[in-house]
């Protein structure tokens, strides 16, 4: 059951309107709707049009106030961001000055015991964003020891993976896995308080989630796809809250301002790049420039006021060449 749109301010608002640089008739996406916070603030910034995706369809369920407010201007689209390119194209959609993502759980989803993200209340071990297909539960009690050892290390970096993995099978042969509390019950068994005050089955449901969602997959895809989507003078803003993220994030534009020499063109990552010039098929001309030579972090009145933001990383992209008519921005 979704719940009424309330007041929700996103991390680092005003740097990422400071990036985006919303301007009047522009055609923007907000790629993860959430809370709607970033949309709402591009539709007051500037008299333009906002397209929002979001794969969990509660948030577009809330957000129908919020299109309410702004009639015409702000269009809420059931789907995963790692495919806006056909999303956006059934709709007439082809070019955009803007994208913004805030990846990763959303509150909302978080604070609803009933969805199964958080160890911080009993629910159902589920953690869908879209409610369909394998839940958490299937996963921990399915998955063989080793791959599960496997998935909370390189998802989660959990160093006691093992342990874990461990202790998850030998109590799952007692009875199944099937809520948080149990779930992180059975972690909190393994590891000793972190110092840190982080809770012990953090990283776990943090890898849990990834592999639920394919979170990594779905970035990846939605930064090519934003990339080709973007045109002249349009940005890419997006914000990360782990390590994993962030790292796939700083690679791919990196790679897309020309920052990493040498790929193949056969890579896949080339694709961000534009054509060669001529007689320098090694040195391609990029298509996009850096706006962030490193991450920006929220400060310290943010983290104060949402310390869910503390981890929050912000990378921005800007398209400065048009691939088809072989022009820099004007």
């Amino acid at each position: 059951m979704s719940h009424p749109m309330q007041s929700h301010v996103p991390v680092m608002l005003p740097e990422v309107l400071g990036l985006l640089a919303p301007r009047a008739d522009g055609v923007y996406l907000d790629a993860t709707f959430g809370g709607g916070g970033y949309s709402g603030a591009i539709l007051e910034a500037a008299p333009c049009t906002v397209w929002a995706i979001d794969r969990d369809p509660d948030a577009i369920a809330r957000g129908a106030s919020l299109a309410a407010r702004f009639p015409g201007r702000l269009h809420l689209i059931h789907g995963q961001f790692g495919n806006m390119l056909d999303l956006l194209a059934e709709r007439g959609v082809t070019a955009l000055d803007g994208v913004v993502l805030d990846i990763g759980v959303s509150s909302y989803q978080l604070d609803d015991p009933q969805r199964g993200f958080s160890f911080r209340g009993d629910g159902p071990l589920d953690m869908r964003m879209d409610r369909a297909g394998p839940t958490a539960a299937d996963l921990v009690n399915a998955l063989p020891e080793r791959e599960l050892a496997g998935l909370l290390f390189e998802l989660g970096e959990e160093r006691a993976s093992r342990r874990i993995a461990h202790a998850i099978v030998t109590e799952r042969a007692l009875a199944p896995v099937t809520t948080t509390a149990r779930l992180a019950a059975i972690i909190r068994g393994v590891l000793p308080p972190d110092r840190s005050g982080m809770h012990p089955a953090t990283r776990s449901f943090q890898a849990l989630r990834i592999r639920v969602n394919d979170e990594l997959g779905e970035i990846e895809r939605g930064l090519q796809q934003a990339s080709r989507l973007l045109a002249p003078g349009g940005r890419l803003v997006v914000v990360s809250f782990h390590s994993l993220e962030d790292r796939i994030v700083k690679r791919f534009m990196g790679d897309a301002a020309g920052r990493t020499p040498g790929l193949s063109r056969h890579d896949p990552r080339a694709l961000a790049r534009g054509p060669a010039t001529s007689g320098s098929a090694a040195s391609p001309m990029p298509q996009f420039r850096l706006l962030t030579a490193r991450p920006a972090r929220p400060n310290a009145a943010e983290t104060a006021a949402n310390p869910r933001a503390r981890s929050a990383r912000l990378r921005a992209l800007e398209r400065m060449f048009d691939p088809v008519a072989g022009r820099s921005k004007p």
